[in-house]
């Protein structure tokens, strides 16, 4: 009779023999044939049960170990340029374990995001512990989606938060690593959709509970792909970072530059200081100085710094919290103009006349020592009268001067006539716990136009520079309104009873003379909307086409590095062309600016969707304890399944969908942007003033339903048309079953 192995030598066996892990080779290598094997079926199912093994199909592994053959995903190149992967196949307890790719010269090239099947090896090194061979690529970036675990039977399904309303996926038992029910889950795509039912899942992180205040962004984040937390390797260079001092930069530290933010400014990395200038040759005009931070001295080309923030392409913005383009460590204190402590800069020296022109500038790199810091209120209160123990010793030596020099560039502002659009900024206001307290608007101040003003003319300044100097650099592109898009705005201007001029070559000027016109009126909002909406959308170029929102020619993004990937790029092209040290914009750097464009502008708009998303998650949450209630508002879109609404008292966006329009056909008008009743004749278009009341309100998508009840102040008209669904089937179930009686009494008289 043959041994039994123990426990511990089926382990060692497994361990030491990872390719022969079958039932049928754990059996051939002790020996074990015939009715023997019931016993060692009973020793893997205990050790299956005890957690110490994990069946795949046909073979044990060590659920601690990576199988020999994983499924991986390649992460970033790290600083050296190793490419290391995730397995997507670790089940085991503990830390996960690190995968480095070794390549061979016949391999294909990997990149970030891509799945691979690769051959494993054990390897005991310091920073990972298995090399990986690759067998084949199988994938690239599966799609991904943010939602709510359903546990089931064997798996459960995922409901996406999405208000687009995306079909469920169905996950494997063995994919949902170990969510709960209703917990919130970010899965990706695991295999093809099969032509019938729905399309499998992976859970590859739980996120915790859906309905909890500080997941509103959380959502967000994952849902548009935004990487908030750090890889190890760019925390320890920012960790290493020390202060910049004085050598090789001009001293500006006794100039009074001062920063000006809102009261909960994360970061702080532009400051301003203007006085009259003291030339002779330009009587009444004014020097204005703008510093800014110095990120390229502490991030380096091609560092690991500089490639994460590069990723990132920016900072992303949201009530609770924001994810930095760079460690705190740096955008929060080294690169942050914090008060009354030396920080390192890039700062322009520019001269206006007293019409506001700029006729001369000069770039320096320095080291400054920020003033104060202020807030944009406390500043205009100063200057309202009404100064502070912080504002009232800086108020006739900095802050009078500094709006002086405002009052000069209005001029200059209004012979230029940018876009003037007059659009509350909306904000929202959280209560310690992270649950919505209101909902504001803010003032725009002269505070907030001043420097709006003086950041302006540095990114003017800096883009005149490099081109004087032909250094290649990002421009901030804003294109004219497309044809189609303007006409659209001239037919809802029509409407209105305005004109917006034909003809001739489009200007800022023509589209202001509209806004003037409106204001005050009620069609003053609905001008304004259409009006941003007849815009295309700013980006960043190597190629210069100008900017047509801010009436420019030369245009560029100089004034925050701390939050801008583009500004740093800006920064690195001074630095070149003045030939201030070696951490200039390199040659590789040079030869993929269209790349880095391209990229950077689609970083800016996954922030801009995923910060939209957030606030309309919050104001969802906002106005679920209300629903019922009834809201004045004004219709800001049309589609053919429905009516947008913004309300007026928090700007939320809601639908009306058509369905609860009443009993008549709707007809959509996609040239008209209309909705027509087939009876009734109602027409539903942008901008009627109208009453609705909140009948849905779903916090995880953001969702707002509304019903319609009145237009200009007109109660909505009910059409004579088909009777509504649950009536119609009904009235159908009704008539059967008196066809039912009338059949059975027929054939009883039949029988008689």
């Amino acid at each position: 009779m043959t041994r039994i192995p123990t426990k511990q030598e089926v382990l060692d066996w497994i361990s030491a023999n990872p390719t022969l892990t079958s039932k049928r080779d754990i059996a051939k290598a002790f020996g074990i044939k015939g009715a023997e094997r019931i016993d060692l079926k009973r020793i893997l199912k205990e050790l299956e049960a005890e957690g110490h093994l994990e069946k795949r199909k046909r073979s044990y592994r060590d659920p601690d170990r990576l199988p020999p053959v994983s499924v991986l995903q390649v992460k970033a190149p790290n600083a050296d340029g190793d490419l290391f992967a995730r397995p997507l196949e670790w089940h085991g307890e503990g830390i996960e374990p690190t995968v480095l790719i070794i390549a061979r010269a016949s391999d294909p090239a990997l990149g970030e995001g891509d799945r691979i099947l690769a051959r494993l090896t054990v390897v005991h090194e310091e920073d990972h512990n298995y090399e990986a061979r690759l067998i084949r690529r199988i994938g690239t970036n599966p799609k991904r989606i943010v939602g709510i675990f359903r546990k089931g039977a064997e798996g459960g399904r995922i409901v996406p938060i999405d208000k687009a309303g995306q079909t469920e996926w169905l996950v494997p038992d063995g994919a949902v690593h170990g969510a709960n029910d209703g917990e919130l889950v970010e899965a990706e795509q695991a295999g093809p959709k099969n032509r019938m039912g729905l399309p499998r899942a992976r859970i590859v992180e739980r996120l915790g509970d859906p309905s909890a205040p500080k997941a509103v962004s959380l959502i967000a984040i994952h849902q548009h792909g935004i990487p908030d937390d750090f890889p190890d390797k760019v925390i320890e260079e920012a960790d290493k970072a020390k202060p910049v001092g004085l050598k090789g930069r001009e001293d500006l530290r006794d100039i009074p530059l001062l920063t000006i933010d809102p009261s909960d400014a994360r970061d702080h990395d532009d400051a301003c200081y203007a006085h009259e200038d003291d030339d002779p040759k330009n009587k009444g005009g004014h020097v204005v100085w703008v510093a800014i931070a110095d990120v390229a001295a502490y991030v380096q080309p091609n560092t690991a710094l500089d490639r994460e923030a590069r990723k990132r392409g920016n900072s992303s913005y949201f009530p609770d919290r924001v994810v930095p383009m760079l460690p705190d460590r740096l955008s929060g204190d080294l690169c942050s103009l914090h008060e009354g402590v030396p920080r390192a800069c890039i700062a322009v020296r520019m001269q206006i006349d007293a019409e506001g022109n700029k006729i001369d500038h000069r770039f320096v790199r320095g080291l400054m020592r920020s003033a104060a810091s202020l807030n944009y209120v406390e500043v205009q209160n100063a200057i309202d009268g009404n100064p502070n123990d912080r504002t009232g010793p800086l108020l006739e030596t900095v802050l009078k001067p500094l709006y002086e020099a405002y009052a000069a560039l209005k001029n200059a502002r209004a012979v230029r006539q940018p876009l003037e659009l007059d659009l509350p900024e909306r904000k929202i206001i959280l209560s310690e716990s992270g649950e919505v307290e209101s909902v504001a608007f803010g003032d725009r101040l002269d505070a907030h136009k001043l420097i709006e003003e003086f950041m302006v003319l540095a990114n003017v300044a800096a883009a005149e520079t490099l081109i004087a100097k032909r250094r290649p650099l990002l421009f901030r592109v804003h294109e004219e309104p497309a044809p189609e898009k303007l006409e659209s705005l001239r037919e809802t201007a029509q409407a209105a009873g305005l004109n917006l001029a034909k003809g001739q070559v489009l200007q800022t000027r023509h589209l202001n003379a509209l806004l003037n016109a409106a204001a005050g009126t009620e069609d003053a909002e609905l001008i304004n909307l259409s009006t941003l909406r007849s815009m295309a959308q700013a980006y960043y170029n190597p190629e210069n086409f100008g900017h047509f929102g801010l009436a420019l020619r030369n245009y560029a993004h100089f004034t925050s590095p701390i939050r801008r990937y583009a500004d740093l790029i800006v920064h690195r092209a001074l630095i070149t062309a003045h030939g201030w040290g070696q951490d200039g914009l390199t040659e590789d750097e040079i030869g993929r600016l269209e790349e880095t464009a391209t990229h950077i502008s689609d970083t800016e708009r996954r922030s801009m969707m995923a910060e939209r998303d957030t606030t309309d998650r919050y104001l969802a949450a906002y106005l679920s304890e209300r629903v019922g209630n009834e809201f004045s508002g004004r219709i800001s879109g049309i589609a053919r399944f429905g009516a947008f609404v913004k309300m007026d008292e928090t700007g939320a966006d809601g639908l009306v969908p058509v369905r609860s329009l009443g009993r008549e056909f709707f007809h959509f008008d996609r040239e008209a942007g209309t909705l027509m009743g087939s009876d009734t004749g109602l027409i539903i278009a942008i901008g009627q003033r109208v009453t609705v009341r909140l009948t849905e309100a779903t916090p995880v998508t953001g969702g707002l339903e509304l019903e319609l009840l009145s237009i200009d102040d007109q109660a909505l008209p009910r059409g004579r048309g088909p009777a509504k669904r649950g009536s119609r089937r009904k009235a159908v179930s009704t008539k059967r079953k008196k066809d039912k009686i009338k059949r059975k009494v027929e054939r009883k008289r039949r029988q008689k």
